[in-house]
């Protein structure tokens, strides 16, 4: 297979999206991304960031591959969970505490930090809107995280997200109750539990 087949193979793979990292896992020169562009396949939307010109661009997908430390969470999370109606103004995430981000990308974000012991705890594969896998936080660990952060999340998304949470069939209860213990939120929990079964 040539190099120019592995990378229309890629982008076909991540539904039009491309970054110029991921031609160096498979040994493919970064001049086939010039050449593709002149050739009118690709455009060059970001530094590094490619897509094809009639794909439209995956947001989530390109900041989970540009910053890997970033874990959708909290209201994006209950989104994509479902447990919310309300399509996110910011995408939320979570990094482990001390991550630097600039100013320009914390201002396009909702960040929230964590220690490193917690930060890849629940983390679950899910998809974009564009069928591209990201990571997020499972169910119990996204409910965990909104009763810690009460007071930066909207009070109508989080009484109908524990409402639609308590409707779920699938609920973990000793997943639930395990996290909360590892954050220290059982008081919290219980004063909840009502709702959310």
């Amino acid at each position: 297979m040539t190099h120019k087949e592995k990378l229309e193979e890629l982008i076909k793979k991540q539904n039009g999206t491309v970054l110029s990292s991921d031609l160096d896992k498979l040994s493919i020169p970064r001049i086939y991304l010039a050449k593709m562009v002149k050739e009118n396949k690709l455009e060059r939307i970001s530094r590094g960031i490619y897509t094809q010109l009639d794909t439209i661009e995956d947001e989530m997908y390109i900041l989970q591959k540009k910053y890997k430390n970033f874990i959708f969470s909290h209201e994006t999370a209950l989104f994509l969970h479902d447990l919310s109606d309300r399509t996110p103004l910011k995408y939320s995430v979570t990094v482990p505490s001390g991550t630097k981000i600039s100013e320009k990308l914390s201002s396009r974000l909702k960040i929230y930090y964590i220690k490193n012991e917690f930060h890849l705890l629940g983390v679950v594969e899910s998809k974009t809107a564009f069928n591209n896998p990201i990571k997020i936080y499972n169910t119990e660990r996204t409910i965990c995280d909104i009763l810690r952060s009460k007071s930066r999340i909207d009070h109508q998304i989080f009484s109908d997200a524990l409402k639609r949470f308590g409707k779920s069939k699938q609920i973990n209860l000793y997943l639930l109750s395990d996290y909360s213990k590892k954050f220290k939120g059982e008081r919290a929990l219980r004063t909840y539990i009502e709702l959310i079964l």
